[in-house]
């Protein structure tokens, strides 16, 4: 501020309040001096700031990939909310892994975030008392728990998996098949598979046919893979359901090299509306979810937060994104 203030011909304290968001200084020199800021080369301390702020500027988004384009659609649109009020995000990637979920967590809370937002796949007891303890607001998103730790974002994959597996019951499917996650427990992807079971007991239908195959999240190639156990120990099969659009291309695209007609001989769902399941062909039937509206509710959830008195209080709130069945070509 010294240096700047020689070169901008003010005092410090006219630069001190320049660099602020609210700065009281006239537009006119408070120009003069950030023209002179980014001459110099200058970026302003945001730590230093924070001391006397005790504000950070930034909120804890932790995702478990980053190379799923849902996740990409929400953390863009939790962003442009955020960025409205002042805010960043800073991001870690958990890889579906509760105890690296805990590491990062603990990492970032030393930094003292404004807020802690993090995609339910289940969490370690430490996980929980570190944001219990955090006293900012915490937002799960993509799931609504059966025990939050404070708001939530989403809807219940274990319903939306099971209005699925009941909408193909309804269209005279009987024989169906589940294809999920091995190591999957407490994750988004358990709760589908969950969801599937009671369906198919409620309808009083057996629900053996179950293949458990790789870790989270499925690829493609594991859903291709996946077809030579489906075919070997479940011949009889009317019908997969997948956890996921990315799965379920690679479980349809290995039939029909096989020789089957999709549907004809074989039905494929999925699950997430992504790209791949909109051009496949046949187009896969699946659980249509909005990433974009997660994200956006998530980011108007916090600014509400944060222009009021409910942050650490409580009152959780719970918004419901919807999800939405849609059957296309594949059933």
């Amino acid at each position: 501020m010294r240096d700047v203030a020689k070169a901008a011909g003010v005092s410090r304290m006219t630069v001190s309040r320049a660099l602020r968001k609210d700065s009281p200084v006239s537009l006119r020199t408070r120009e003069h001096i950030l023209k002179v800021v980014r001459e110099m080369n200058y970026v302003p301390d945001q730590m230093a700031g924070s001391l006397t702020t005790r504000k950070s500027g930034f909120v804890a988004t932790l995702l478990p990939s980053l190379n799923n384009l849902h996740f990409a659609l929400t953390v863009q649109s939790l962003t442009e909310e955020l960025e409205e009020i002042g805010l960043q995000i800073l991001l870690g990637h958990t890889d579906y892994s509760a105890e690296r979920e805990e590491e990062i967590l603990e990492t970032m809370l030393r930094r003292r975030p404004e807020a802690i937002v993090l995609s339910y796949d289940g969490h370690t007891d430490r996980t929980i008392e570190l944001m219990r303890d955090a006293n900012v607001p915490v937002i799960e998103i993509w799931e609504t728990p059966a025990d939050p730790i404070e708001h939530t974002v989403g809807f219940s994959n274990f319903d939306a998996a099971r209005q699925m597996t009941q909408r193909l019951i309804d269209e005279g499917y009987s024989r169906i098949a589940f294809l999920g996650e091995g190591q999957d427990d407490w994750t988004r992807g358990a709760a589908r598979r969950n969801g599937f079971l009671q369906a198919m007991r409620d309808a009083g239908l057996s629900a053996h046919r179950m293949i458990r195959y790789g870790i989270p999240p499925l690829t493609i190639d594991s859903g291709s893979e996946a077809v030579a156990q489906l075919l070997a120990d479940f011949p009889d099969t009317d019908c997969v359901f997948c956890v996921s659009d990315v799965a379920a291309f690679g479980v349809q695209s290995r039939l029909i090299s096989e020789g089957y007609a999709i549907p004809g001989d074989i039905a494929v769902a999925g699950f997430g509306n992504f790209e791949v399941s909109r051009y496949a062909v046949p187009k896969l039937s699946t659980v249509v979810v909005d990433p974009v509206r997660i994200g956006s509710e998530t980011g108007k959830l916090l600014k509400t937060l944060f222009r009021s008195d409910l942050a650490g209080s409580d009152q959780p709130r719970h918004i419901h994104v919807p999800a939405e069945i849609e059957f296309r070509q594949s059933t």
